[in-house]
């Protein structure tokens, strides 16, 4: 891969790392929830699930999903059902240290399994394969963007896990917490506005 392609991919993947979508308003919550040392495995889960979408995805999974429609549907379906029900779960989430029937922060298994339902990382992955896979090299170019989006991915969804982690002292106020907790299942539930377009 030429230098300046690796750039625009080093750019092109930080800045899709780092824009609002489901996997970061999830962390910003889980921050402000549960700290940043508990949200860990949920950060490793998403860099971890997303290197393997886009390795799949380059290999050739958009290309069976263009395919068969139906397949496509179903997936888009099942990927809206679960960010409404991860979207009640935020926003009826328990007190702060509170010792109350809460969520538990996602595991790293559930965040790497939410990526295969999470319509921003279809959208990312599909155009970073698209942009950046060299026909004379594909399996190493398809393996190059995995791991570039993967290394990115972990900082910058850590920062919105910092930022939920900063909030942490502001949101101790129940009404407060509950208010953004809320707040973030509206928008995490508003992420599927672009599934059904």
């Amino acid at each position: 891969m030429a230098f300046d392609t690796f750039t625009a991919l080093v750019l092109f993947a930080a800045v899709a790392s780092v824009t609002p979508g489901p996997n970061n308003m999830m962390v910003l919550a889980s921050g402000v929830n549960f700290g940043y040392r508990r949200t860990i495995p949920h950060i490793c889960g998403i860099a971890g699930g997303f290197f393997t979408l886009l390795v799949c995805v380059g290999l050739g999974l958009g290309t069976l999903l263009t395919a068969y429609p139906a397949a496509h549907t179903a997936l888009k379906i099942a990927g809206g059902l679960y960010l409404l029900y991860l979207a009640w779960r935020i926003a009826t989430a328990g007190a702060i240290g509170g010792t109350e029937s809460r969520p538990e922060p996602m595991s790293f298994m559930a965040a790497a399994m939410f990526q295969w339902v999470n319509p921003k990382a279809w959208m990312m992955g599909v155009s970073a394969m698209a942009l950046y896979t060299d026909t004379s090299q594909p399996f190493i170019s398809v393996l190059m963007i995995a791991t570039v989006f993967g290394l990115i991915t972990f900082p910058s969804v850590s920062v919105w896990t910092g930022f939920g982690t900063a909030l942490r002292g502001i949101l101790e106020d129940d009404r407060r917490r509950r208010i953004f907790n809320i707040v973030m299942g509206v928008v995490l539930a508003l992420c599927i506005v672009p599934m059904v377009r």
